[in-house]
């Protein structure tokens, strides 16, 4: 981590949906240059504090900032400063490669040249350059995935969000795409914010992890302090060790939260 000073603030954060409270005084700080996972069984409130951070909800009571703006006060700055991959696809599938990068420039207003530029480097760093021609419909899902974190990438973010990136993806396809982020992480600074069920993902990669249940964040540390927290074994040990072993309903899906934030877009 290159500067300890945090891009991310959320502070006393509530969300209230009616007599159901989602988010419930959650505080926590992310640091510029990490990658930070934020893991929760489903309907922890995960979903609903990414939708906080990236604009398409606004807090019941609390703060937020992403790189000293407030998202409330500011959503088309803020909007500009970060990427964002959902759980579910949201290319198009009957464009090519490049054309769904170049659309992402256009819509961020990223210069002509500046996008073609961007566009050829990111596509050669995620070995998508040979195909960018190709239909997005007659790629793999880990091809698709890349090309989503690619196009995320497109306008220069500051903070990547990654909301369960890899979800069905095979193992090889999860490792070569965590190889990538990494090395994005290292080499140009990008903070990740990430969501995931595969424990393994989170304790190989991330810096530091929050782990929030019932809207309530209960710890946060590195994986080795989660463990030591808990006197167990491993992250998933921990993790059950603080959530419990109930199953959970997911409390809304990745296309609501694309379409929520295109349309908070254009507004």
């Amino acid at each position: 981590m290159s500067d300890p000073a945090p891009i991310i603030r959320v502070q006393h954060v509530v969300k209230s949906f009616g007599n159901v409270t989602a988010v419930d005084d959650v505080s926590f700080d992310v640091h510029r240059g990490e990658i930070f996972a934020f893991l929760g069984p489903n309907g922890a409130g995960k979903t609903t504090t990414i939708k906080l951070l990236t604009t398409l909800l606004q807090p019941t009571a609390g703060t937020l900032e992403l790189d000293g703006l407030d998202p409330i006060v500011q959503p088309t700055e803020v909007r500009r400063r970060f990427g964002v991959v959902f759980q579910d696809p949201s290319l198009d599938q009957d464009l090519t490669a490049w054309e769904n990068l170049d659309i992402h420039g256009v819509l961020y207003h990223v210069p002509r040249r500046v996008r073609r530029e961007r566009a050829e480097s990111l596509l050669r760093a995620f070995e998508l350059w040979e195909r960018r021609d190709d239909l997005v419909k007659t790629f793999s899902g880990g091809m698709r995935r890349r090309l989503e974190i690619a196009r995320g990438l497109l306008h220069t973010p500051k903070v990547l969000f990654l909301d369960e990136p890899t979800l069905g993806l095979d193992p090889q396809s999860r490792n070569q795409m965590w190889t990538y982020v990494k090395q994005l992480n290292a080499s140009d600074q990008v903070t990740v914010f990430l969501t995931t069920h595969y424990m393994d993902e989170a304790d190989r990669v991330a810096d530091r992890i929050a782990i929030i249940d019932h809207g309530r964040i209960v710890a946060t540390g590195s994986s080795a302090e989660l463990r030591e927290r808990t006197r167990t074994g491993s992250l998933e040990e921990a993790f059950l060790a603080l959530t419990g072993t109930t199953i959970r309903d997911e409390n809304a899906t990745a296309t609501d939260q694309m379409r929520q934030f295109v349309r908070a877009w254009r507004r």
